[in-house]
């Protein structure tokens, strides 16, 4: 199983590409940056350099060809500006979309935000934030050529994870380690009946394989 991860350099999915890695599948992610190479080769990934700022949907595409699934872990960062979240958030979202559906990759799964909304009222950074990612959720939904899952995780930490969450359609906010965010990613890539729903994600008291088999199967 080959999976390509969008923002391969970011912390959730330095995370879950170990995890992949570990489970035996062929991992590659996309960095915009040759220095970031190395971290994803310890974590067992192949890097590829593409900036999605500036790549054309036929470029990105390339590199999903033959891929079983897509995972768009990308994101500006909290320290940049409006500009950015309209540009990575949700502009390189709705590219990275695009390309799986030009590439026929079906098995979608966007890394998203508790309270992402297109909607959403502000003028504050994270307001343009929430909207922008919320914009994007809204256009991957809209694709009828992917098998999309949405996660929107709460409030993220760099504590260990526990392996115990709470992922609902709606759980309300809270805290929840990185690691358990990637756990949970890579069981929803192994759950092909988690396509077409959009889950919250917190700590919590199930173990992540429960969580995600209770969810799919309802």
């Amino acid at each position: 199983m080959r999976i390509v991860i969008a923002g391969g350099h970011g912390q959730i999915a330095l995370r879950l590409e170990r995890l992949l890695a570990a489970r035996g599948y062929e991992v590659a992610g996309l960095i915009r940056s040759a220095e970031q190479g190395d971290d994803l080769r310890e974590s067992g990934a192949e890097p590829v350099l593409l900036d999605l700022e500036s790549a054309s949907v036929e470029e990105v595409a390339a590199h999903l060809h033959g891929a079983d699934a897509a995972v768009f872990a990308a994101g500006a960062g909290p320290g940049s500006g409006t500009a950015r979240k309209d540009t990575v958030d949700r502009g390189a979202a709705v590219l990275f979309a695009d390309a799986a559906v030009r590439a026929g990759v079906r098995r979608h799964v966007v890394v998203s935000s508790m309270a992402a909304d297109a909607a959403h009222k502000g003028d504050e950074v994270f307001d343009v934030y929430l909207r922008a990612k919320g914009e994007a959720d809204d256009y991957v939904r809209s694709l009828a050529a992917l098998d999309w899952t949405i996660l929107r995780p709460g409030s993220l930490t760099n504590e260990a994870g526990t392996g115990l969450v709470r992922l609902e359609a709606h759980t309300g906010r809270g805290p929840v380690p990185r690691d358990d965010v990637a756990a949970v990613l890579a069981e929803l890539l192994d759950t092909p009946a988690t396509a077409g729903l959009t889950l919250e994600l917190i700590g919590g008291s199930t173990p992540v394989s429960v969580a995600v088999k209770s969810v799919a199967g309802n």
